[in-house]
């Protein structure tokens, strides 16, 4: 049966509970993209529904036309907007300490101490997963894994279904991409990134942030060492290497492919957290005991990375 001492779920519920915020917001500043998401209010939560939906402006409206005088206009029935669907994705870190751990550290003081310790290695698990997830494509741990860029900006966009939409059939979908560029050189690095950045310029629609490996990053840094580079204040705060290209922010991240590059344009990307399970304990009393003598506190989160434009995203591949 469980433990009787009711002290520790006291006490970890509590903690937990105080914490949750910061640890949400430590996720975002662990991450560029999840940084800059924070920075332009793009983590937007939800309240439920059995999916996560983004609404999508897929073709202009075929009535529009020029007229004069008297002319009739067209007014008939269109569809031009339909919806990309997510589904939930659920994350969760147990902390646990069994009798023994609460018998040898006896009193309320001692137990909070080596909570402390269990909790800031969750806090630290869940922040690095999460960050780790953000360039998954969804079919780690079985599908369970959150639906980042690995699914959503990718180096074959003409195939492959995302968000519910078939990337073979509608072309509006499909994210840009450099092909198979090969192994970058301090010459080559700079003219591929503006074919690809021009591929995704549209009236005032370009992208924003650039996240790169670590390997295409050195090249960049080799190329750009002779010119000019400015850092930007505001993503430096945060604890990323950045510099500027055509305006927008290139910053380092070793979580993103070595080789690789996502040009983004992050108005049309969100973090959708549910708005009561993000980074909160689930509550003691709406789970059955276990059969050990040792108590549990959940640290949990559910959600996706949903976007809603991916037509304006980039994937830079070179080897």
């Amino acid at each position: 049966m469980a433990s009787p001492n009711t002290s520790y779920s006291s006490i970890a519920a509590t903690t937990l509970e105080n914490r949750s915020r910061r640890i949400a917001d430590n996720v975002t500043r662990n991450n560029p993209l999840l940084a800059r998401l924070q920075e332009r209010g793009k983590i937007r939560p939800a309240s439920g529904g059995t999916k996560l939906l983004e609404t999508i402006s897929y073709a202009e409206n075929p009535n529009f036309g020029w007229y004069t005088g008297y002319d009739l206009l067209p007014i008939a029935a269109t569809e031009v907007l339909t919806n990309a669907e997510y589904p939930w994705k659920q994350a969760a870190c147990p902390v646990t300490m069994s009798g023994l751990e609460m018998l040898q550290n006896t009193g309320r003081d001692a137990i909070f101490d080596l909570l402390e310790e269990k909790i800031a290695n969750a806090e630290a698990t869940m922040v690095n997963q999460l960050s780790t997830a953000i360039y998954s494509d969804g079919t780690g741990y079985g599908g369970k894994q959150l639906t980042g860029l690995g699914a959503a900006v990718v180096a074959s966009p003409t195939t492959g279904t995302y968000g519910g939409i078939d990337r073979a059939t509608w072309t509006f979908w499909r994210n840009k991409t450099t092909g198979a560029l090969g192994a970058q050189t301090a010459d080559t690095i700079l003219p591929n990134m503006h074919a690809l950045y021009a591929q995704l310029l549209r009236g005032a629609d370009k992208p924003d942030l650039i996240v790169m490996g670590s390997t295409l990053w050195g090249v960049l840094m080799e190329a750009t060492t002779p010119m000019q580079s400015f850092t930007n204040t505001n993503q430096a705060n945060l604890g990323f290497p950045s510099v500027k290209f055509m305006g927008a922010d290139v910053v380092l991240d070793g979580n993103a492919p070595a080789t690789a590059a996502y040009f983004l344009n992050t108005n049309y990307i969100s973090l959708r957290p549910h708005r009561d399970r993000n980074m909160v304990t689930l509550s003691p009393d709406k789970r059955q005991q276990i059969n050990q003598d040792a108590v549990v506190t959940i640290l949990a989160w559910a959600g996706n990375l949903t976007m809603s434009g991916a037509q304006f995203q980039g994937y830079f591949q070179g080897s």
